[in-house]
């Protein structure tokens, strides 16, 4: 069975049925008007058939299928609802002026790129519900979406599926075929992956960086590859032509992207709104899950204002629990609920095997002759490989000052086998995690297996001026993290939690760490193949 309108090819039409009919019974025979009509923040005491916590791309996957097979949804988001416009007319901020939109309950930024020719570009702001999270643990600092769409809103958008011999170390459980066959397409698909025009890259001023990555990539013999990505690539070539607003021309990206990017707001979550079975509680974060009576589950939940406040306190029944509140949220919240009781029959796995995606930040001080362009587009299109040879491969980065900078910036995703716990400490009352920042000792050697090669070809030295005072590597951070629930180790192959039936993971916890490039196409695909085995059998 093949159904454009669905997406569940590969489920046979009696075990699609079957799960239809199940799911109706399980929501309670509520109509998608009915669900539509009590749109709205959840309210105290309600009683949902299906309960997601997060709307990044495994519980958006989840939220459409669900609706799409009858089931009424309700998804809970930590973040706001990014769809009204401030006093500029503009949903999110700049990246070079950012404002109380940029950070999470933060009063002072702390960008990824913190040094401008030495000297700290941090600037206080004040404290509100901002789109990117900058969360901070002993060795690292981890940068996360807030809102509605989650990552896809302050992400680069490049959507990369992985080489298919690279797989196997990706997701060792899961069968290839399927994944490459069925769920990558279906998965880029729904997110509206393309990939920039040659002609257009090799004329544009915006992309004149990535035009210098590409010469030194090739001069030094390394593969110099273009990356899909979601942006909507006509549109980039409107705000080029001056015909449409600018965005990702105009310095949107690290706070969100006014028009070009087709964030899961404008995919996933669109199509699940528009079934009328799904309605999104803003600005509510969940703090305990626990059985409740008829293998149903009790859900608390605090409604916060826009400066972090808990304003009400809320306590909901759900038939089925979908934790997708990202790696870190996932992993933070079951590893609180197995050590404080409510959950204590989750397995030893839960917090385990938690890594950076081998993120690593450079940038190269380039001669005279290679400017790099003071028009810079925020969107990344290409990238150099060196996986199979040094377990890296390097996105080329805009670096959209406004002005020449004679650099080149790079973002690595490297090999590396350093994995991280998360823990309880019953003393703070909070979830710690054991990373050390001399664990990106060997993704820093990884990248170095690139760019050592092109300086020493060029003539050129690593920038010490971007991440401190003399400091050539950003091994600070992670956009990209992964693990702390992982698949058949902490869940079954599908993400059914051990010890609990109805309770699901659905996001990059279920990675153990690395993707080998950008996850989200990864993330998205494999709540794909989850969500149509749950939907089969379990319903």
């Amino acid at each position: 069975m093949s159904d454009n309108n669905t997406g569940f090819s590969g489920i046979s039409r009696r075990g699609f049925i079957a799960g239809a009919v199940g799911a109706a019974a399980l929501a309670g025979h509520t109509t998608p008007a009915q669900a539509a009509r009590a749109a709205g923040p959840i309210a105290n005491g309600a009683q949902v058939a299906a309960l997601i916590i997060g709307t990044g791309y495994g519980g958006s996957v989840a939220a459409l299928r669900l609706a799409q097979a009858g089931v009424d949804v309700h998804m809970i988001e930590m973040g706001m609802a990014w769809d009204t416009p401030g006093s500029d007319g503009k949903i999110f901020c700049t990246t070079t002026a950012p404002d109380n939109r940029s950070y999470w309950l933060r009063t002072r930024t702390k960008a990824p790129l913190n040094y401008f020719l030495g000297f700290p570009i941090d600037r206080d702001i004040p404290k509100y519900t901002g789109v990117l999270d900058a969360e901070e643990f002993g060795g690292i600092t981890v940068y996360q979406g807030r809102g509605v769409g989650g990552g896809s809103l302050v992400n680069g958008g490049m959507a990369v599926t992985p080489k298919r011999e690279n797989f196997a170390t990706v997701l060792p459980s899961v069968n290839p075929d399927e994944m490459y066959n069925t769920f990558y397409p279906r998965a880029n698909s729904e997110l509206g992956v393309g990939t920039i025009d040659p002609a257009w890259f090799e004329s544009t001023p915006w992309y004149q960086f990535s035009r210098v990555g590409r010469k030194h990539a090739q001069r030094s013999n390394f593969p110099f590859v273009f990356v899909p990505d979601v942006y909507d690539w006509n549109y980039m070539q409107q705000e080029a032509a001056g015909t449409a607003t600018k965005s990702a021309l105009a310095g949107e990206i690290l706070y969100g992207n006014n028009f070009g990017k087709k964030s899961l707001q404008r995919t996933y979550i669109a199509r699940a709104k528009a079934t009328g079975r799904v309605t999104i509680s803003p600005l509510h974060r969940v703090t305990t899950v626990s059985p409740a009576s008829g293998g149903r589950y009790t859900v608390v939940i605090e409604q916060l204002n826009t400066t972090g406040d808990v304003t009400t306190t809320k306590t909901v029944t759900a038939d089925r629990v979908f934790f997708a509140a990202g790696s870190v949220g996932t992993s933070k919240l079951l590893v609180k609920l197995k050590a404080t009781g409510a959950l204590p029959n989750l397995n030893g796995e839960i917090g385990k095997s938690w890594g950076d995606n081998g993120n690593v930040m450079c940038g190269r001080a380039n001669h005279l002759w290679d400017p790099t362009g003071s028009q810079q587009s925020t969107i990344p299109c290409a990238g150099i490989d060196n996986w199979a040879a040094g377990g890296a491969f390097a996105e080329v980065a805009p670096l959209p000052t406004g002005i020449e900078t004679f650099a080149s910036f790079y973002l690595s995703i490297t090999k590396n086998p350093n994995r991280a716990q998360f823990s309880w400490n019953a003393s703070t009352g909070k979830v710690d995690l054991n990373w050390q920042t001399a664990w990106k000792q060997p993704s820093i050697d990884m990248a170095k297996t690139i760019f050592d090669k092109i300086n020493s070809k060029e003539g050129t030295i690593y920038r010490t001026d971007l991440f401190g005072v003399y400091k050539i590597w950003g091994d600070h951070l992670t956009y990209h993290p992964l693990g702390g629930a992982v698949l058949n180790k902490a869940t079954d192959n599908y993400g059914r939690l051990a010890g609990y039936p109805g309770l699901y993971v659905v996001d990059g916890a279920l990675i153990p760490g690395n993707t080998s490039v950008n996850p989200f196409v990864t993330i998205t695909a494999l709540a794909e193949r989850n969500i149509e085995k749950i939907i089969a059998t379990d319903l």
